[in-house]
């Protein structure tokens, strides 16, 4: 549906007011569930003056754009990223109990994936952060079977073709051993595939037991319990920002600064006492042969 000059489309409006995301929008409007001027609309991209319009979802106005609100959170295994769920597994959202802002999440982790999560109301930075073309770059650690070679790195770096085609360049090193044979890598990736980690390692023969995401687009959920969240600072939403409008992963929110180029680098003190004390949880345990958690 074309939309008129001064107009924008209707789902984009409701998910840029934190109503929903878009996908939710636009399946509230295809719902009947949505009004303009007392009239039922059908088609998500029905055009909108966003100031003058009457809007109505469930038959209340959606009121002015609210303030803009930014939230990492520490995924648990267990949960899921959308807010409705057929099978009535458990949201993320319920995590946020104290958080009075409609928010939503920015992509999505599966359910047996944890690590950091992005939530906020600011419809259009997420959609940037997560569309294909902007690269935002998202920080994996990895409990494989067995050891990959340098070659087998190698190829992970270069792209390897899956079912759904080639996987673009991306970072990947073994960051430590574990008592039973197998090993802990980190891999950086800059697409938003479906379970794209998981299915890469298993493509080169080490299925993965254990995934968790350690940051997204630069920001790290260092200092966070599992299921706990805290408020992006200043910095952190500048630096979203600037990813969001094509700017490298190297220079985003450097500005002014000295230090050396990078994302989403480690700090190896850390990143060491956190595998040592998941080695010492598993020093009882081995990963069956050939099989990655499900």
């Amino acid at each position: 549906m074309e939309v008129e000059e001064g107009k924008r489309r209707l789902a984009k409006v409701l998910a840029e007011r934190g109503i929903a995301s878009r996908r939710e929008a636009e399946r509230m409007i295809e719902e009947g569930r949505v009004s303009v001027n007392g009239e039922a609309v059908s088609h998500p991209g029905h055009p909108v003056d966003a100031e003058t319009d009457k809007i109505r979802v469930d038959g209340k106005f959606i009121g002015a754009p609210p303030k803009k609100v930014y939230y990492l959170l520490y995924k648990p295994k267990g949960f899921i990223t959308s807010r409705d769920d057929p099978d009535g597994r458990t949201s993320v959202l319920e995590l946020l109990g104290a958080v009075p802002d409609l928010v939503q999440p920015v992509g999505r982790l599966d359910i047996n994936t944890e690590g950091a999560l992005l939530l906020t109301n600011d419809g259009p930075l997420a959609h940037k952060l997560t569309h294909p073309s902007t690269g935002v770059p998202k920080r994996y650690l990895a409990k494989v079977w067995k050891t990959p070679s340098d070659k087998t790195l190698q190829r992970l770096q270069e792209g390897i073709v899956l079912e759904d085609g080639k996987t673009a360049p991306c970072k990947a090193r073994v960051v430590e051993s574990t008592d039973a044979g197998n090993c802990w890598v980190e891999i950086t990736v800059t697409e938003g595939k479906n379970r794209l980690v998981r299915r890469m390692l298993a493509a080169v023969g080490h299925p993965v037991s254990k995934l968790r995401r350690e940051s997204f687009a630069t920001v790290s959920l260092r200092g966070l319990a599992r299921g706990e969240y805290r408020t992006l600072t200043m910095e952190e939403v500048e630096r979203l920002r600037e990813l969001a409008e094509g700017v490298p992963a190297q220079e985003a929110g450097r500005k002014g600064r000295s230090s050396k180029a990078g994302f989403a680098k480690p700090d190896e003190a850390w990143l060491k006492k956190r595998l040592d004390r998941a080695q010492r949880k598993d020093s009882r345990r081995s990963l069956p042969r050939g099989g990655a958690a499900r």
